[in-house]
Protein backbone atom coordinates (compact mmCIF):
# COMPACT_ATOMS: atom_id res chain seq x y z
CA UNK A 1 0.00 0.00 0.00
CA UNK A 2 1.35 3.42 -0.88
CA UNK A 3 0.65 6.97 0.33
CA UNK A 4 -0.46 9.58 -2.31
CA UNK A 5 -0.81 13.20 -2.14
CA UNK A 6 -3.02 14.98 -4.26
CA UNK A 7 -2.78 18.62 -4.65
CA UNK A 8 -5.55 20.71 -5.93
CA UNK A 9 -5.13 23.40 -8.39
CA UNK A 10 -5.79 25.77 -5.25
CA UNK A 11 -3.28 24.45 -2.83
CA UNK A 12 -5.96 21.74 -0.88
CA UNK A 13 -4.19 18.97 -0.54
CA UNK A 14 -5.92 15.31 0.26
CA UNK A 15 -3.54 12.11 1.68
CA UNK A 16 -4.95 8.89 0.62
CA UNK A 17 -4.06 5.11 0.70
CA UNK A 18 -3.78 3.08 -2.83
CA UNK A 19 -3.23 -0.54 -2.65
CA UNK A 20 -0.64 -1.69 -4.76
CA UNK A 21 -1.42 -2.92 -8.28
CA UNK A 22 -4.10 -0.27 -8.57
CA UNK A 23 -4.12 3.04 -10.48
CA UNK A 24 -3.71 6.54 -8.91
CA UNK A 25 -6.64 7.33 -10.82
CA UNK A 26 -8.37 4.66 -9.12
CA UNK A 27 -7.13 5.82 -5.70
CA UNK A 28 -7.97 9.08 -6.83
CA UNK A 29 -11.69 8.10 -7.42
CA UNK A 30 -12.21 5.82 -4.41
CA UNK A 31 -11.44 8.76 -2.09
CA UNK A 32 -13.67 11.40 -3.74
CA UNK A 33 -10.87 13.48 -4.80
CA UNK A 34 -12.04 16.83 -6.44
CA UNK A 35 -10.47 17.48 -10.18
CA UNK A 36 -9.91 13.85 -11.21
CA UNK A 37 -13.08 12.86 -13.27
CA UNK A 38 -11.81 9.80 -15.27
CA UNK A 39 -14.78 9.91 -17.53
CA UNK A 40 -13.20 6.66 -19.65
CA UNK A 41 -12.99 4.33 -15.86
CA UNK A 42 -9.43 4.17 -16.98
CA UNK A 43 -9.17 2.94 -20.56
CA UNK A 44 -7.02 5.65 -21.67
CA UNK A 45 -9.48 7.00 -23.80
CA UNK A 46 -9.98 10.45 -22.25
CA UNK A 47 -7.56 13.41 -20.84
CA UNK A 48 -10.16 13.61 -17.60
CA UNK A 49 -7.50 11.90 -15.13
CA UNK A 50 -4.51 14.17 -15.99
CA UNK A 51 -2.09 14.89 -13.12
CA UNK A 52 1.56 16.88 -12.68
CA UNK A 53 3.45 14.27 -11.30
CA UNK A 54 5.81 16.24 -8.53
CA UNK A 55 9.42 16.80 -9.87
CA UNK A 56 10.96 14.71 -7.92
CA UNK A 57 8.96 11.35 -8.29
CA UNK A 58 9.06 12.04 -12.08
CA UNK A 59 11.47 9.12 -12.70
CA UNK A 60 10.11 6.95 -10.67
CA UNK A 61 6.71 6.86 -12.72
CA UNK A 62 8.18 6.76 -15.74
CA UNK A 63 7.49 8.04 -18.96
CA UNK A 64 4.30 7.60 -20.51
CA UNK A 65 3.59 5.08 -23.27
CA UNK A 66 2.81 6.10 -26.73
CA UNK A 67 -0.98 5.79 -26.98
CA UNK A 68 -0.65 7.70 -23.38
CA UNK A 69 0.88 10.53 -25.25
CA UNK A 70 -1.36 10.56 -27.73
CA UNK A 71 -3.96 11.41 -25.53
CA UNK A 72 -2.22 13.85 -23.34
CA UNK A 73 -2.56 15.61 -26.91
CA UNK A 74 -6.58 16.33 -25.96
CA UNK A 75 -5.14 17.32 -22.07
CA UNK A 76 -5.50 21.00 -20.46
CA UNK A 77 -1.71 22.73 -19.74
CA UNK A 78 0.10 19.49 -20.66
CA UNK A 79 3.56 19.82 -18.92
CA UNK A 80 6.92 18.36 -19.31
CA UNK A 81 5.60 16.21 -16.51
CA UNK A 82 1.84 15.40 -17.09
CA UNK A 83 0.68 11.92 -17.22
CA UNK A 84 -2.65 10.03 -17.21
CA UNK A 85 -2.94 8.65 -14.11
CA UNK A 86 -5.26 5.83 -14.83
CA UNK A 87 -1.77 4.97 -16.78
CA UNK A 88 0.31 5.34 -13.26
CA UNK A 89 0.28 1.33 -11.09
CA UNK A 90 0.93 1.96 -7.64
CA UNK A 91 3.40 0.09 -6.16
CA UNK A 92 5.57 0.33 -3.06
CA UNK A 93 8.08 2.03 -4.67
CA UNK A 94 5.59 4.75 -5.12
CA UNK A 95 4.73 5.25 -1.35
CA UNK A 96 4.64 9.05 -0.96
CA UNK A 97 4.37 10.16 -4.18
CA UNK A 98 2.88 13.66 -4.97
CA UNK A 99 0.72 14.42 -7.77
CA UNK A 100 -1.37 18.06 -8.71
CA UNK A 101 -4.19 18.27 -10.44
CA UNK A 102 -4.68 20.88 -13.53
CA UNK A 103 -6.88 24.05 -13.14
CA UNK A 104 -9.70 21.78 -15.29
CA UNK A 105 -9.85 19.09 -17.14
CA UNK A 106 -9.83 18.61 -20.95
Amino acid sequence: MAKITFIEHNGAKHEVSAENGSTVMEAAIRNSVPGIEAECGGACACATCHVYVDDAWVEAVGKPAPMEEDMLDFAFDVRPNSRLSCQIKVSDGLDGLIVRTPERQA
